[in-house]
């Protein structure tokens, strides 16, 4: 994502501004169980069960110079509304972001969870970074799973990283939680063994804390943002447009989801 931006859903809107007022609105609910169902599962069969997370597929479809808007960051900082992203070939980062946000989605509820989405399809321009944040924040969800890949120019450059905030608005407490989830989803995530560690940020860690995210700036909940992959890389791109690798990274983000509340 160069450079990085940093079930309930906003409103689509056409430009930025409209972005900002932006509420989200509750998900339908699952229908009761009927007297001839099955009894209800566990807490075990759904580790997820109360628990609300928010899922934030990076960037949009649609650029306007409304996205150009300046709000705040966090940190004392200002950045643009929100961008497009970037791409490998014809495939979008947008897009990428919003097909894997839409598998992790149904692995959540499955798990038990109540997922928000940052915006709602694939069509419209916004939210912004702030407004983003202010979802997470009104959900008074458990934490936040931002969704993003990175356009990296440099030979050989490839493999997925975390990035975590220090300057959060829920203090020290929210930031160290969101250290901890970050262990959590890289564990998940190098067990599949399907994309290596970042080999050009983070120094083998694949764990990168920056000051300049807005959406992990804002949220008091713990919150993390994933680059996974380098869409000008053609391994780490091969991968993201596989359905199939889309599905087990899925997996793997819910499970380490799971790890975290656990």
């Amino acid at each position: 994502t160069p450079p990085p931006q940093s079930v309930v859903t906003p409103s689509p809107s056409p430009s930025a501004s409209a972005s900002v007022s932006a509420t989200p609105t509750t998900s339908p609910t699952k229908s009761s169980p009927t007297a001839s169902a099955s009894p209800k599962p566990s807490t075990k069969a759904k580790p997820l069960a109360g628990r609300t997370i928010v899922v934030d597929p990076g960037h949009n479809a649609v650029w306007t110079r409304a996205l150009l808007k300046q709000v705040p960051a966090g940190n004392g900082r200002t950045k643009p509304c929100n961008a497009s992203g970037t791409a490998g070939g014809s495939y979008a980062e947008h897009t990428f972001t919003w097909q894997l946000g839409q598998t992790l989605v149904a692995r959540l509820e499955n798990l038990g969870a109540t997922v928000v989405l940052t915006r709602p399809n694939d069509h419209g321009s916004g939210p912004c970074v702030n407004v983003r944040a202010a979802i997470t924040n009104k959900a008074h969800a458990d934490l936040l799973i931002s969704l993003h890949a990175d356009g990296n120019l440099a030979k050989g450059a490839r493999g997925y990283h975390i990035i975590v905030s220090s300057t959060m608005v829920g203090g020290a407490t929210v930031e160290r939680k969101s250290v901890a989830l970050a262990h959590d989803l890289r564990a998940e995530l190098d067990a599949t063994r399907t994309m290596p560690r970042s080999t050009y940020i983070g120094g083998g860690t694949a764990i990168h804390a920056r000051t300049d995210i807005a959406g992990l700036n804002l949220i008091d909940v713990p919150g993390v943002m994933l680059e996974l992959g380098n869409m000008r890389n053609a391994s780490d791109l091969a991968l993201q447009r596989s359905p199939q690798w889309r599905a087990t990274v899925a997996k793997a983000l819910a499970a380490g989801a799971v790890d975290a509340l656990s």
